[in-house]
């Protein structure tokens, strides 16, 4: 038996699939979008002060110093400083003889960094908003710079490696610190980066390229937040005494 419909019965019923339609789009857009941000701020919550004890667990920076040589007095700087846990470490080795040089592109997380030295009373760490292919640091006054976790961020990593060089004094340092995700091995260097990772060759090669002498190479320092997939990698470069 065939079952005809009026014109407004036919509406209503199109209307009501539509309305179905774009409810399952909806609910799979949000279920999508929640998803996005939960791995988010999973990702964000190791920068997070509330985590930096629970970091310090698994991140040795005590060795991270000695192998960079960091001692009081010392002219600093960390690249990439997000909120300021490592920059915090950094300001307490060197002293208030010695000066940190905090550096990110975002305002927000500066801000942060802010709040967390005036909570501290450490007035030896200067904050500078830097641009994606500038950190602005001062020329020639830098003991060491310290980029941990963000080198891979870095789309102009040649440029930025220049600006890093002419602020270190003849015989500082550059210490990159990156953890590598063992699924991506083998992998380009456009395919690590877009994992978020980045293993130690790449890294090497580029900063033979701009004029640094490796001087320290740890392929095994740990495991990222104590993940087995994810190994932590050191390299030290030098910058000649003759520049």
């Amino acid at each position: 038996m065939k079952v005809r419909y009026s014109f407004k019965e036919y509406f209503e019923y199109q209307y009501v699939i539509f309305q179905k339609e774009n409810e399952m789009k909806y609910r799979c857009r949000l279920l999508a979008f929640s998803f996005v941000m939960i791995s988010f701020q999973i990702i964000q919550a190791q920068y997070k002060e509330n985590d930096w004890k629970s970091r310090d667990t698994w991140m040795d920076v005590s060795k991270i110093f000695d192998l960079a040589e960091i001692e009081e007095g010392n002219n600093v700087a960390d690249v990439g400083c997000h909120e300021g846990y490592l920059s915090i470490h950094l300001s307490k080795k060197v002293g208030k003889q010695g000066k940190v040089y905090a550096v990110d592109v975002r305002k927000d997380r500066l801000d942060i960094l802010q709040e967390h030295l005036k909570n501290r009373a450490l007035s030896n760490v200067d904050v500078i908003l830097g641009d994606y292919d500038n950190p602005k640091l001062p020329l020639q006054t830098l003991d060491v710079v310290v980029v941990m976790d963000t080198y891979h961020e870095m789309e102009r990593y040649m440029i930025i490696l220049e600006h890093i060089k002419k602020s270190l004094k003849p015989g500082g340092k550059i210490v990159i610190i990156e953890k590598f995700k063992k699924h991506m091995l083998n992998k380009s260097r456009e395919e690590q980066v877009g994992a978020h990772t980045l293993s130690l060759g790449f890294v090497k090669s580029e900063l033979e390229e701009a004029g640094f002498l490796i001087s320290t190479e740890i392929k095994d320092f740990g495991n990222w937040k104590n993940e087995s997939d994810k190994r932590i990698w050191v390299l030290v470069g030098v910058k000649s005494n003759k520049e």
